[in-house]
C-alpha cells in the first residue's frame, strides 16, 4: 500500500518526519527510523484510563483492542506524538520514550553492560575488593561491589569472619538465598557426602553449576573457611568473552550453540540423598532482538545423552562445541585465585565458569546460591543498569 502523506494540518517537526502506512506509523527521529504498529500504539497508551501510574501496571484490556485499529488523526510536534483513535480517545507519546522503547531503539541497546575479560584484562583493571563493613553498612560500598559484579561477573568481599553464619549475613545483604537440593547454605569438605565431584579432592574442570536445573542458579557464593594443605586454587573463566571470540571467528558455530537444545542431568543416590534433575536449554542463550548473550550453560560433567539433535546436525554441533571449549581452555583466559579465610567470592553462574586445582589436606568451604532476580533488583534500586 502507498503510504499516506503527513497530516496536512500538522507538518512534521524539524527533528521528526513521519508517514502513515496501512498498519503502522513510521517515525524518523534523529538517525532512527521507528515502525510502530497501530495495535502496539493503542495497547501502550499511558493515559490515566489505560495505565495506572501509581502501580506502573497496564489497566487497558489488550484483548479489547481492535486488531484492525487505525488512528483517525496523527499530530507530531517537537517532543510528542498525538494519536486520536476512532472512539475519540487520544494517546500521547514522548518521542524520547518511543526512541527508547521501540524495537529499533531496544535493538541498539544492551540490557546488561559488561566488560569482557581474560586474565590479563582483569588483572590490569585492578578491580578492588570491597571491605566487609563497607559492604554491609553503606550503600556506597554495596553499590561499588554490585557495579564490579555486573561488569565483570565476579566480585570479592574482604575481612569477613570465616564462619558459615557470617557468610550467610553477607549473602543476604544483596539477595534472598535460593534453597536447592543442597539446602540453603552449603558446607562441605572432601568427604564425598554427596554424589558430586565437588565433594572430593580431585581437580574440577571449568563449568557452570546447576545446568540440570531448568533455570540454573544465578549467583554462587564461595568462602574457604579453612585449608590445611596444598593446591586447591580456584579457576575462573569469562564464558562470555570466550563466546564472543567464537562469534567473531565462526558465527555459524555461535548460532548453532545458541539454537540447539541439550539436556543436562543430575542423578544422585548417596546416603539419604535421592535426586534426579533434568534441565533443558542451549549452551548459549541470547536475547533474540539484539543477539546479546545472557546465559551460558556449560558443564561437560552433567551433560546428558544428546538425543535432541538430528543426525545431520550432531557433527556440526560437536565442531561448534569444540570451538567454544578451545576458547574456554586457552591459558590466557584462565584467572587463578587462591581463596582464603575472610575473602568471599561472588560468581555470576550465568556467565563465569569456575573450577579448581586438586588439593591435599583438610579443606572446608561454605557458600550458597542466590536468586538472580533479587541481586539485579538490589542493583537497580541503587541506580545501576542491570
Amino acid at each position: 500500500a502507498t503510504p499516506a502523506r503527513c497530516h496536512p494540518t500538522a507538518p512534521a517537526s524539524p527533528c521528526c518526519a513521519w508517514q502513515l502506512h496501512h498498519d503502522h506509523l513510521e517515525l524518523r527521529y534523529g538517525s532512527m527510523v521507528m515502525r510502530l504498529d497501530f495495535v502496539w500504539l493503542r495497547d501502550h497508551c499511558r493515559s490515566a484510563s489505560c495505565y495506572n501510574a501509581k502501580t506502573n501496571q497496564r489497566s487497558l484490556d489488550t484483548a479489547s483492542v481492535d486488531l484492525a485499529i487505525r488512528p483517525q488523526a496523527v499530530r507530531v510536534d517537537e517532543t510528542t506524538v498525538f494519536l486520536t483513535w476512532p472512539d475519540g480517545h487520544v494517546t500521547r507519546y514522548g518521542l524520547e520514550w518511543l526512541a527508547r522503547n521501540s524495537y529499533e531503539g531496544q535493538k541498539q541497546q544492551v540490557m546488561h553492560p559488561r566488560i569482557l575479560w581474560n586474565a590479563e584484562i582483569y588483572q590490569q583493571a585492578r578491580v578492588p575488593s570491597i571491605d566487609c563493613r563497607s559492604f554491609l553498612e553503606t550503600d556506597e560500598g554495596l553499590k561499588e561491589f554490585l557495579q564490579n559484579f555486573l561488569l565483570y561477573g565476579i566480585a570479592f568481599v574482604e575481612n569477613v569472619t570465616p564462619t558459615k553464619e557470617d557468610t550467610k549475613i553477607l549473602a543476604e545483604r544483596i539477595s534472598i538465598i535460593r534453597e536447592t537440593i543442597y539446602g540453603r547454605m552449603w558446607y562441605f569438605t572432601s568427604d564425598f557426602s554427596r554424589g558430586d565431584t565437588a565433594y572430593t579432592k580431585l581437580a574440577l574442570d571449568r563449568h557452570t553449576d546447576t545446568t540440570y536445573f531448568q533455570e540454573p542458579c544465578g549467583i554462587q557464593v564461595f568462602h574457604c573457611l579453612k585449608h590445611e594443605g596444598t593446591g586447591g586454587r580456584t579457576l575462573l573463566v569469562d564464558g562470555f568473552h570466550a563466546a564472543e571470540q567464537v562469534l567473531h571467528q565462526a558465527p555459524e558455530h555461535f548460532q548453532l550453540l545458541a539454537k540447539v537444545p541439550l539436556k543436562h542431568e543430575y542423578v544422585e543416590n548417596v546416603g539419604g540423598c535421592h535426586n534426579h534433575m533434568i534441565g533443558v536449554g542451549p549452551v548459549l542463550n541470547v536475547y533474540p532482538w539484539n543477539n546479546e548473550l545472557y546465559l551460558i550453560r556449560y558443564n561437560n560433567y552433567d551433560r546428558a545423552v544428546i538425543n535432541t539433535v538430528p543426525h545431520d546436525v550432531v557433527r556440526r554441533w560437536y565442531h561448534a562445541h569444540r570451538a567454544l571449549t578451545a576458547e574456554l581452555r586457552r591459558p590466557d583466559n584462565e584467572l587463578w585465585v587462591k581463596l582464603k579465610p575472610g575473602k568471599v567470592l561472588f560468581v555470576d553462574n550465568w556467565r563465569v565458569l569456575h573450577g579448581r586445582e586438586a588439593f591435599t589436606g583438610y579443606r572446608q568451604l561454605c557458600g550458597c546460591y542466590l536468586t538472580r532476580d533479587d541481586v539485579l533488583n538490589t542493583a537497580r534500586l541503587l541506580g545501576l543498569q542491570a
